[in-house]
């Protein structure tokens, strides 16, 4: 259906031009004229403008006009344009848009795909619509206003016509699919278009064609002014429509190409019929047994064919195989032609899902059989001189056989012959045969044989040997001769022999007239082996073995063939065939009387008797014997016995013995006495056994009967038959115990019981545990120089002599002997007695005790060695400074070692401190048998306080003290102690110690000139508090002198102390450097022959100075760890360092004093040593269950122990652990502590504490405040 055409005059009755006000804008926009209230002017104008549209302009001269659009079909998406040129230029000139005016802009607002184009002064107005769409179909035309040049113009209508193509087409069935149609019926297809403008025309294509029968609807589209077409296609597919694709094809004038669809037709047939492939060409005729192959074939049908096979039209086969690519079914019947397949119909059926009927091809067989058999009826067997009657019948065959006799290679003709009807349409043929037996006929063959043309490659007979009986002619036995004496158990043999007869005569034993047979058992001893009927010509034998026995004495052996028979017989020696002894009682107990009497019961010759008891002959009696069997002779004998419990057990033995056979028979009674349990001699009465292990019991009882119960019992109670969790009693009456404890080491009492009485034994269990220690006095103290025992008390078994061991657990290896001590040891107690108690001997001591079963027991006890208090003076006058302008404090550090604890007292000058005084505050620390007293002066006067303190410290095995002098801040004391470390050709490792600071933040310098040369050298030594420092820029093979000087604020220490001077003399760069032997060198003396080799140790020197530098920086450093870990566990350099105080286990590794100086002096040199108040914070020990030990710091470890708790309070560490020290006392200033080593400066480990407690700020070296430049003394 075409869409129908724009009547170019439509809208005429519309109002298509509005007045342009006079600025040419409307209300709504630029370019639209305004609404006017008034309707009747409007409807006025509107009748004008009708009117006026309807005057008609001539085409060949326009009015105003030099171009006039034309209607115009656009495509959807495409640009247009609409022509318009005016004479009048000047003139305003607008399009309208079914009758709506767009304005005058050529931007034409509201419209943003709308423009003018041209050139305005020369009348070009045309209108371009960019990327049309519907909304752009429309009656258009050009306004031209009234202006001063030309009148008011409007050019005809003209309509832009916009195509709309369809954009998808719906199909139905679904587009893309594929659809299954059967053949021959018709199917219905639909096809709608989409949207489009004009209505779209619709096609189908069936494989390629045109389909003719099509109905097609336009119908209203979504929107305004679009149209879709539906479209209905009738199909009827064809088998040749199958693959092949069912196209929908819609065409429009706004489509350059049609679009399509389609969908993939399956279409469904029916196969061809089947096709039977007959091998050979004589079809239907078969052989029975042959292996029959058809093939059915059946091509075409979608499906392809489903075949079967059917026989008689029951299926028997349905499989079959399928070619897509040719569509083409075959199945193949294999099968094995038998007789009973005569006449049977083969057929082939092939169908699909969409056939209407089964389509069928057969063929029937003609089957072609021989006799499946030939029987003769009749015997074959028959005396000499008589008839023989025969008869020869076949199976059932296809076509009939004829039948024929032989004898040998003669001819016999039948009596009579029959043919009848037999199975599957065959035949059954008989022939009867008569003829005499002859003797020469005996052995021949009788042969009945049937042929046919059809099965001329083919014999079908059956056969018999015809047998022609008559007697035998002779019978003898050969064998020993009779009379001849055979020993039981000799093999005999015995051969029957017979001549001639027909069948072969049957040769028969006999013994004693009774038939000879083997045993039928295999259990049975084969003593005779009957052989079977042996021929040799017209000779035949059977043969009879023996194994002789009594039973064969005297007894007659017979063979028999008809009426022919044969006899012999044997004369056997055999020892007695049983002994047999009979008793009076069977019960027996000890004092009883047995009589035994021992029965021969046959023997040839005869036997002579004895008795014996476990190989002890005994006296017997002869008895009155028997008859014996088989034709021996019996013997009897008696002996008489009395009984006890030893007897139980016992065989008594009787010996039958044959002195001719040389043989003995015996027999044995086993005597029963019943008597009540008896312990053996082998009874274990100590049983041994570990705790928490197992323990056997073990029960050695002699009981006739066996014991009937085993009752144990254990310190009253009885333990329980059935068991229990932790003992069970054995068949044999032993008693099993696990996880043993000692609490079951005792006797155990064992009851037996049987019916002739009871019996009991006892039994010890000895348990054996580890040891554990009971008591162990910790601590265990003593005054110096007495003598103590440590008692370790232990709880064992066994107790040996030598379980008890002593260990002392200290650091170092001589630490841990105990060379000076006594051990000794009785029972369960061991002693550690040590005499004249000295303070190395004080520490911790474990007690380990091993009995040989783990595992062994230690225990940890302390020596507390007591002592007089000794305090720490390492110099006679220990100075600590401060300003006394009474604004500054001071702090007085006295130390001292001693156990039991000390109690620290203060004077001054001599006169005790009065310390409620507010100015004076002690604080005393007590860390094992170390012990402190801090005295902290408040607002120190000069007056007042510069003076001597005395520090007592006593406990109650005495006292000591030290001084210390408070003094004004003063300029540094010199160093002492300066020595050489190191020295390589071009420097020096320095030591030393700093002298009293002078209260004051002190520096040093060093001073060297070499000796020959004028004037000095400084070198300023960092960090500033260094101890040690290596001086460089040093001239090999030189000798130098060189100066340590102090200083502080105040000034230096002055050059007049030896010990802060030293000789030294570099050596050669040929001599080896390392560490000096601490003497001073001798100078060398100078000569013109050192001139010369100045070049060649400056060049050697040159060569070696990286390799030194490497070397002497290597070794400084591992010097200077050794030192520093040398310095942890000193505390003095003499006699105070071998009597270091251990009165305590230590729960942690001792980390050594803390590399800080102190304000006290801790060590014994001959020179003084000082150290500074300034920045001391004490670090106080918190408590113990708030203490944390790091452990690693020293490189050692300490094995896990956990101790016992403070016994003895004044007992404490004696080495305060790292980070020991806590703020308990807010008076003391406190700060925290690095564990680490500084690695930028050495200084003395002997030091006790880690960080002195000062009272002065930290100041610049050069800057003194002037409230310390006063009070000087």
């Amino acid at each position: 259906m075409r869409p129908r055409e724009r009547d170019p005059e439509r809208g005429r009755g519309r109002n298509r031009r509005q007045e342009v006000g006079p600025e040419g804008a409307t209300g709504r926009g630029p370019g639209m004229a305004p609404r006017i209230p008034i309707m009747a002017p409007l409807l006025l104008m509107e009748l004008l403008m009708t009117g006026l549209a309807q005057v008609p302009i001539p085409a060949s001269a326009p009015r105003g006009f030099w171009a006039l659009p034309e209607n115009l079909t656009v495509v959807e998406g495409a640009a247009a344009e609409l022509r318009c040129g005016v004479s009048s230029p000047g003139s305003a000139v607008q399009w309208a848009k079914d009758g709506l005016l767009l304005g005058p802009d050529p931007r034409i607002p509201g419209f943003p795909r709308y423009h003018l184009e041209g050139d305005p002064t020369r009348g070009e107005f045309h209108l371009h619509i960019e990327e049309c769409d519907l909304s752009d179909d429309a009656e258009y035309e050009c306004q031209v206003g009234r202006s001063e040049t030309g009148p008011e113009l409007v050019s005809p209508r003209v309509i832009l016509s916009v195509l709309v193509p369809p954009k998808v087409l719906q199909l139905t069935p679904e587009a893309g699919s594929t659809v299954t149609w059967v053949a021959g019926q018709e199917y219905t297809v639909s096809c709608v278009s989409g949207d489009a403008k004009p209505a779209p025309d619709i096609a189908f294509l069936q494989s390629g064609k045109t389909i003719s029968d099509i109905s097609a609807n336009v119908n209203e589209g979504s929107r305004e002014k679009l149209f879709t077409t539906e479209a209905t296609a009738r199909v009827t597919p064809q088998s040749s429509d199958n693959g092949q694709l069912l196209v929908c094809e819609a065409s429009s004038p706004a489509l350059e190409t049609p679009i399509k669809v389609s969908v993939t037709m399956n279409i469904l047939f029916p196969p061809g019929p089947p096709v039977i492939e007959w091998p050979g060409l004589d079809e239907g005729h078969v052989r029975a047994g042959q292996s029959l192959e058809l093939l059915c074939t059946a091509r075409g049908g979608n499906p392809p064919a489903t075949l079967q096979w059917l026989k008689n039209g029951q299926p028997v086969s349905t499989a079959w195989g399928t070619e897509h690519a040719q569509a083409v079914a075959r199945s193949l019947l294999v099968m094995i032609v038998r007789p009973e397949d005569h006449g049977a119909r083969l057929s082939c059926e092939a169908h699909n899902s969409v056939s209407t009927g089964i389509q069928e091809r057969g063929v029937t067989l003609q089957v072609t059989f021989p006799p499946s058999a030939v029987t003769i009826l009749g015997s074959a067997s028959q005396s000499e001189n008589k008839n023989v009657t025969l008869s020869c019948i076949t199976k059932s065959s296809r076509p009939r056989v004829l039948l024929r006799w032989w004898l040998g290679w003669r001819q016999l003709l039948p009596t009579e012959e029959t043919v009848m009807d037999g199975l599957y349409g065959g035949h059954i043929s008989m022939s009867n045969l008569t003829f005499l037996a002859r003797r020469e006929d005996n052995g021949l063959t009788l042969t009945c044989e049937a042929f046919s043309e059809a099965f001329t490659k083919e014999t079908f007979k059956k056969s018999l040997t015809l047998n022609v009986k008559y007697p035998a002619q002779k019978l003898w036995i050969e064998g020993p001769p009779e009379g001849q004496h055979l020993r039981a158990g000799t093999r005999v043999r015995l051969v029957c022999l017979a001549i001639g007869g027909n069948p072969d005569p049957s040769l028969i034993w006999y013994k004693d007239s009774r038939t000879v047979t083997e045993p039928r058992s295999p259990q049975e001893p084969r003593r005779v082996q009957l052989g079977s009927l042996e021929k040799s010509g017209s000779t035949f034998s059977r043969e009879l073995v023996l194994v002789t026995g009594p039973s064969d004495n005297r007894a007659k052996f017979t063979c028999k063939a008809g009426q022919l028979s044969a006899s012999t017989q044997l004369v056997v020696q055999f020892p007695p065939t049983n002994v047999t002894i009979l008793a009076n009682a069977s019960a027996l107990r000890p004092g009883d009387a047995l009589n035994l009497t021992c029965v021969s019961v046959s023997s040839n010759p005869p036997v002579s008797l004895s008795w014996d008891k476990e190989g002890e002959r005994l006296e017997s009696v002869a008895a009155r014997p028997q008859s014996a069997p088989f034709k021996g002779s019996a013997a009897a004998r008696t002996v008489l016995l009395r009984m006890s419990p030893r007897d139980h057990g016992h065989r008594v033995t009787c010996r039958a013995h044959s002195t001719k056979l040389q043989e003995t028979v015996s027999a044995f009674y086993r005597l029963n006495v019943l008597y009540p349990p008896e312990f053996l001699g082998e009874q274990v009465l100590v049983v041994t056994a570990v705790e928490k292990g197992e323990a056997l019991l073990p029960v050695s009882v002699s009981a006739n009967p066996a014991p009937e119960a085993f009752n144990w019992t254990f310190r009253g109670y009885r333990l329980s038959p059935a068991g229990g969790p932790r003992h069970r009693i054995l068949s044999g009456g032993a008693l099993q115990l696990w996880n043993v404890t000692r609490a079951d080491d005792g006797l155990y009492q064992l009851h037996c019981q049987n019916s002739e009485g009871t019996a009991e034994a006892l039994v010890r269990l000895d348990v054996h545990y580890a040891p554990t220690i009971r008591a162990l006095q910790d601590p265990t103290e003593v005054n110096i120089g007495g003598s103590v025992d440590i008692v370790c008390t232990v709880d064992a078994n066994p107790i040996l002599p030598e379980m008890f061991n002593w260990e002392r657990l200290g650091e170092e290896v001589e630490d841990q002997s105990l060379d000076d001590m006594e051990k000794m040891s009785k029972g369960s107690t061991g002693r550690l007695r040590i005499h004249h108690a000295k303070l190395t001997q004080a520490g911790a001591y474990q007690c380990i005790v091993d009995n040989g079963v783990a595992p062994p027991a230690r225990g940890l006890v302390r020596l507390v060695v007591r002592f007089a208090p000794h305090v720490e003076h390492p110099a006679p006058l220990t100075k600590v400074a401060a300003a006394g302008d009474s604004t500054s404090s001071a702090t007085l550090h006295c130390r001292a070692r001693g156990v039991p604890n000390i109690v620290f007292t203060w004077s001054k000058n001599g006169v005790p401190l009065d310390l409620q005084d507010p100015r004076y505050t002690e604080h005393t620390y007590h860390q094992g048998g170390i012990h402190s007293s801090l005295l902290t002066i408040a607002n120190v006067s000069a007056a007042q306080d510069y003076a001597l303190f005395t520090c007592t410290a006593t406990n109650p095995l005495g006292s000591d003290h030290t001084n210390i002098q408070l003094v004004s801040i003063s300029r540094p004391d010199p160093p002492s102690g300066l020595k050489v470390m190191s020295m390589t050709p071009n420097s020096v490792g320095l030591e030393w110690k700093p002298g009293f600071d002078g209260g004051l933040p002190q520096s040093f310098r060093i001073r060297y000139e070499a000796l020959g040369t004028p004037g000095f050298l400084y070198m300023d030594v960092l960090p500033p508090q260094a101890t040690t420092f290596t001086l460089t820029g040093l001239q090999p093979s030189t000798r130098y002198r060189v100066w340590l000087l102090a200083s502080n604020a105040l000034g230096d220490s002055g050059l007049a102390d030896k010990g802060s001077q030293i000789s030294i003399t570099t050596p050669g760069l040929d001599q080896p450097s390392g560490e000096p032997n601490y003497q001073l060198p001798t100078e060398q003396p100078a000569g013109p022959s050192e001139l010369p080799l100045l070049p060649v140790l400056f060049a050697v020197g040159g060569l070696l100075l990286l390799s030194n530098a490497s070397c002497v920086g290597g070794f400084l450093w591992h010097r200077r760890l050794k030192r520093l870990a040398e310095g942890i566990s000193e505390k003095t350099e003499a006699g105070s360092e071998e009597d270091r105080v251990r009165n305590e286990y230590e729960e942690s590794q001792w980390t050594g004093d803390r590399n800080t100086r102190s304000s006290t002096v801790s060590t014994t040199d001959v020179e003084p040593y000082y150290h500074s108040m300034k920045d001391f914070r004490p670090q106080l020990p918190p408590m113990l269950e708030e203490v944390s030990y790091p452990r690693g710091l020293t490189g050692l470890e300490w094995e896990d122990m956990a101790f016992p708790g403070h016994l003895y309070d004044e007992v404490e560490r004696l080495y305060a652990p790292s980070e020991a020290w806590g703020p308990l006392y807010n008076e003391v200033q406190m700060g925290s502590c690095d564990v680490r080593w500084p690695e930028d400066k050495y200084e003395d480990p002997r030091g006790i504490y880690d960080q002195v407690a000062g009272d002065l700020d930290p100041m610049e070296p050069d800057a003194l405040p002037f409230e310390l430049r006063g009070h000087l003394v």
